[in-house]
């Protein structure tokens, strides 16, 4: 996908919807994935920019292509979330043309002075607690069809068996090895399994949230990177958010925003499950990022690598809470030293 010709599209659609192009400028680092992204600077001032979201390369091999964006950013719009503006597009050729909420994310923003991060973590935390509250509207929206199952869990067993274990070992793993992986991830997708689902973003992380220029205490956040939401478990963006390797939380600060959320989520699980599943989660999620940044790294970009050491850090933790629960996570919990 050469730049000149999306240059071109983004160019000549704009133009048509909305105003002359100064400027189109490719983003770099906007994402690990096969997207690309383009701040278009126009003649005129409302909007003075725009970002132009192109989502038709291919995913990496063995992951499925998510759903477009729309109908989801609209329902959720239309129920309060908040997400970018849709300022226009083209369906067909896969572009989307949206509000341009500048640069800052959470992760930036949370090395301020602790109590603004406290309060932006508050905020979003509270978000969770509404997006889990939403219904499907009656088809269409394709996040309610789609669920963390079976499939999802197998993509994280290759991952983790192939790119992770060979970063922790220093050499590709053994069949034996590989079985130890798929046996614990076993065991977690079973732990989970009675658990409700509700709607989650499934990448609610600090990169993933942006702070809307000039808006008020409690009204900053603005959600990014919806297309993968699904159903899952009620923990399951807590654990995105608290373990996220961009942001490594202090346990305790950790701890008091999901016991801020539990009990004002829709099914208010009880402490135990909700401390179950949210470790349980937590493995499966960090060992999968985890991976990624080396997959990352052996494709050229070992600036991701950076983050390997807090993720890892986080499985073995969790790891180690959970392995005397179930003989096959204590097996997983051994082999990448959890328990040594």
């Amino acid at each position: 996908m050469s730049v000149a010709p999306i240059e071109t599209e983004i160019r000549a659609i704009v133009a048509e919807q909305i105003g002359a192009v100064v400027r189109i400028d490719a983003i770099a680092g906007a994402g690990v994935g096969h997207r690309r992204f383009f701040r278009v600077t126009l003649a005129a001032d409302a909007p003075r920019t725009l970002i132009a979201r192109v989502d038709r390369g291919e995913p990496a091999l063995g992951v499925s292509r998510e759903p477009p964006l729309e109908p989801l950013r609209s329902f959720l719009e239309a129920n309060g979330i908040p997400v970018p503006r849709r300022l226009g597009g083209d369906a067909e050729r896969r572009i989307d043309l949206l509000e341009d909420l500048g640069d800052v994310s959470l992760a930036a923003a949370a090395g301020a002075d602790p109590a603004a991060r406290r309060a932006l973590y508050e905020e979003a935390c509270d978000w969770i607690v509404r997006l889990q509250a939403l219904a499907d509207p009656g088809g269409g929206v394709h996040a309610f069809s789609r669920s963390l199952d079976a499939s999802l869990f197998a993509l994280k067993v290759v991952r983790f068996s192939t790119a992770g274990l060979r970063a922790l070992l220093g050499r590709p793993a053994t069949a034996a090895e590989k079985g130890c992986v798929r046996d614990a991830f076993d065991a977690i997708e079973e732990g989970i399994a009675d658990a409700p689902r509700r709607l989650a973003h499934r990448d609610y992380q600090s990169r993933n949230l942006l702070l809307r220029p000039g808006a008020a205490a409690g009204a900053r956040l603005v959600w990014i990177d919806l297309q993968g939401a699904l159903l899952a478990p009620p923990e399951y963006d807590l654990v995105c958010l608290l373990r996220d390797a961009c942001v490594d939380l202090p346990d305790a600060e950790c701890s008091g925003l999901a016991e801020r959320v539990r009990p004002r989520l829709p099914d208010a699980p009880t402490a135990d499950a909700f401390a179950r599943r949210f470790d349980l989660l937590t493995v499966a999620r960090t060992a999968k990022d985890f991976s990624l940044w080396h997959e990352r790294a052996q494709l050229g970009d070992p600036d991701w690598l950076r983050l390997a050491p807090a993720t890892i850090g986080y499985t073995r933790r969790a790891l180690a809470r959970v392995a005397a629960s179930d003989a096959r996570l204590a097996s997983l919990a051994d082999l990448i030293g959890a328990r040594a």
